[in-house]
């Protein structure tokens, strides 16, 4: 029997490379912006752990009265740190994935903004957020001279 763990097993593999790619920066990059107005390293660093447990734990579950927002890098200074977090959040997301039931993911999830949404939706959208996000860091890596991604 398939269980939600196994069907969105290759989430390991992305977060894998994620982990290598963000290996590849330096605390100085944090501050790295590609252009004037874009996020800075550390910024969409944080914003990947800020959308797997906004979507997680405010929207799916309800744990926030609004959408967290701990998740800055004024909070989270260094790469280890923001590491930390994002194992902290997705330990968190692994053990629903543990416990769902196969035939819940078609469930509707009706968002605090009032979308509806199917739960398989929702989590397929946070890895491919964190694949988008991972692409852009690999992005930026090659404008600071470095290599990016080679999956």
């Amino acid at each position: 029997m398939t269980t939600a763990t196994q069907l969105f097993a290759h989430w390991q593999q992305v977060r894998r490379v994620l982990i290598e790619t963000a290996n590849k920066f330096t605390e100085a990059d944090l501050s790295f912006a590609p252009f004037e107005g874009a996020w800075t390293v550390g910024q969409i660093l944080c914003h990947i752990a800020d959308a797997e447990e906004g979507w997680f734990q405010y929207v799916i579950h309800r744990q926030y009265e609004k959408w967290p927002d701990q998740f800055t890098p004024a909070n989270y200074l260094t790469l280890a740190a923001i590491q930390q977090g994002w194992a902290e959040v997705h330990t968190r997301t692994e053990a629903y994935l543990d416990t769902l039931p196969l035939e819940d993911l078609d469930q509707i999830i009706l968002t605090p903004w009032g979308s509806n949404f199917s739960l398989n939706w929702i989590i397929w959208h946070v890895i491919e957020h964190e694949i988008h996000h991972r692409g852009e860091l690999s992005l930026i890596l090659g404008m600071l001279g470095r290599e990016g991604l080679d999956v």
